[in-house]
């Protein structure tokens, strides 16, 4: 594939994350992120968006390689010379300093810990199983079934630059996945965004601020100054966990349907 070819999927991708914006008046040179103002969950769509249209994959630990729309065209074309068609990418083993814990929430054993690949139909069908609301909520979407490569960003992380622990249930003897939080480093290396999403029947159980306090544990034991997220400002109850959570909450001037969440860590 041609570099003008490739530079067409990938503003064709840009342009699938962002409607709104002439993908055509882009800096080349700039970080893509600051001109289409792109959170992290924006970002792993257009990774994902890339990966279903070229069938590249992009590691976490290669986004600083692809910040601009140069950097993504040349990370992309130096890909197919190494793999035609695919760049595969490797699943590492997750860091020893992840917590694997084992917790008695309502009479049910639960295992937090790192999640990993063979977690895909575990992911899957968490997912599928959220109602309409705790989907749209989640992924300001009510879509029910993850498209594969959406799925396999959520699964298959670094955990170096992407960090995803799940809540694992023993239900009748069968694993069930009842939670998930992760969080995703920014550009600067100095502070990460999070989202967090719980099943239904888990709902004020304390799951969630078991999973987030594991999460937080992390990230501050790694240096990292600030946690964030984007919440959808009708979303009262995730609003006010964040403020139970110490952070505090910010208004979008740009965008009155979210408000950033903010901690220092």
């Amino acid at each position: 594939m041609r570099e003008a070819e490739l530079r067409s999927a990938v503003l064709a991708a840009l342009a699938s994350i962002a409607p709104d914006i002439d993908v055509q008046s882009l800096r080349p040179d700039q970080p893509l992120r600051e001109q289409l103002d792109l959170d992290s969950m924006d970002w792993l769509n257009v990774v994902t968006a890339l990966h279903d249209r070229l069938a590249i994959d992009i590691p976490e630990s290669d986004y600083d390689k692809v910040a601009t729309l140069d950097g993504i065209v040349a990370y992309l074309g130096a890909a197919r010379r190494r793999h035609p068609p695919h760049a595969l990418r490797a699943t590492a083993p997750a860091p020893d300093d992840l917590p694997c814990e084992r917790h008695e929430i309502n009479g049910t054993a639960v295992t937090i810990r790192p999640i990993r690949h063979d977690d895909t139909p575990l992911e899957a069908d968490f997912v599928r199983h959220l109602s309409d609301d705790a989907r749209y909520m989640r992924f300001m979407s009510t879509i029910r079934e993850l498209p594969p490569g959406k799925l396999k960003y959520l699964v298959d992380v670094d955990h170096v630059r992407h960090v995803a622990l799940v809540a694992v249930a023993d239900i009748d003897g069968k694993p069930v996945e009842v939670g998930v939080v992760r969080y995703i480093v920014d550009p600067a290396g100095t502070g990460c965004e999070f989202s967090v999403a719980i099943d239904d029947a888990w709902h004020h159980t304390g799951l969630a601020g078991i999973l987030m306090a594991a999460l937080m544990n992390v990230a501050r034991k790694r240096g990292l100054a600030r946690m964030e997220g984007i919440v959808l400002a009708i979303n009262a109850s995730m609003l006010r966990f964040a403020r139970q959570l110490g952070f505090t909450l910010e208004h979008d001037p740009e965008d009155r349907t979210t408000m950033r969440v903010v901690r220092e860590l």
